[in-house]
């Protein structure tokens, strides 16, 4: 893992061979080889133009990403690989919880899909009211994603 000094922020190679499996929640209908990029707006705050896209090694957070992306039809979670470097997204890591254990990254290069997972189980509908609700709340304080 490489490390800017500049902006003291952690960096993997999309080459790294060591990397875990990436995934990417969302509702987008995609296919094997498609790539997500960055561009589109954003899926919360006021929904600005996102400057990057989000990955996660996690199935929760992709569940949850699955969950609350804005759109029609059923969330998907979709496995990917990045095409560029990633690092620790700072939307997590920075404010709510530092080391990234949520293992939740960003990069500014596209990310590949190599494939789908279809089995996952979604948060219940208590707990998925809640995230809606405080996200909501975030939007009124006018909290948005960081973008550096």
């Amino acid at each position: 893992m490489d490390t800017n000094r500049s902006e003291d922020k952690q960096s993997k190679s999309a080459s790294d061979q060591s990397s875990p499996v990436f995934y990417h929640g969302t509702r987008a209908d995609l296919k094997p080889g498609d790539l997500i990029i960055p561009g589109f707006n954003s899926n919360y705050g006021t929904r600005k133009k996102a400057s990057f896209i989000y990955l996660t090694a996690t199935m929760e957070a992709a569940t949850w990403g699955a969950e609350l992306a804005l759109g029609e039809g059923s969330g998907r979670i979709y496995i990917v690989e990045p095409t560029g470097p990633i690092e620790d997204d700072p939307n997590l890591t920075d404010k709510k919880f530092p080391g990234n254990p949520t293992k939740s990254y960003r990069s500014r290069d596209p990310l590949r899909v190599t494939g789908e997972i279809t089995n996952w189980q979604g948060h219940s509908p208590e707990q998925l009211k809640t995230m809606k609700d405080h996200l909501e709340n975030l939007k009124r304080l006018g909290i948005e994603a960081i973008e550096d």
